[in-house]
């Protein structure tokens, strides 16, 4: 489980303290980044902070909808999903890892849509996120 590094912090993280919290896996955030704004035009980026307790987390959009959110931890981040039901049968159609397709058949279903967690442990695991920002920019 990622536990946010920013919890408190009551100003957005800088360049240098979030390649500090996330160590190596910086070059994975910053390569994910650079491919959702190249594949899906998602360029508008958001920091936000709920509360102190929850800590920062990166909202990126595409015009006025939310896609996907980033939530940088001690050498890890999350990325998390709000699906629709068309997307959540999209996605268990789609040719994703089993263990993705689990974790959306056991994910929590909220007025917003099925929360989808994915914690990012290396560069394996950014074909899953693009995989269901497509599915979820399609839905």
């Amino acid at each position: 489980m990622v536990v946010n590094a920013f919890i408190g912090k009551p100003e957005k993280p800088t360049e240098n303290e979030l390649a500090a919290q996330l160590g190596p896996l910086k070059a994975v955030w910053d390569r994910l980044l650079a491919e959702l704004a190249e594949e899906f035009d998602l360029v508008t980026w958001e920091w936000n902070s709920y509360s102190r307790k929850a800590g920062w987390s990166l909202r990126l959009k595409r015009g006025e909808r939310n896609i996907v959110y980033l939530s940088p931890g001690r050498a890890s981040f999350m990325a998390s999903f709000a699906l629709g039901d068309r997307a959540v049968r999209t996605a268990r159609e789609s040719k994703l890892p089993k263990a993705v397709v689990r974790l959306i058949d056991e994910a929590k279903r909220y007025a917003e849509g099925t929360a989808v967690r994915l914690e990012v442990g290396g560069p394996k695991d950014i074909a899953a996120i693009k995989r269901l920002v497509a599915i979820k920019l399609e839905s």
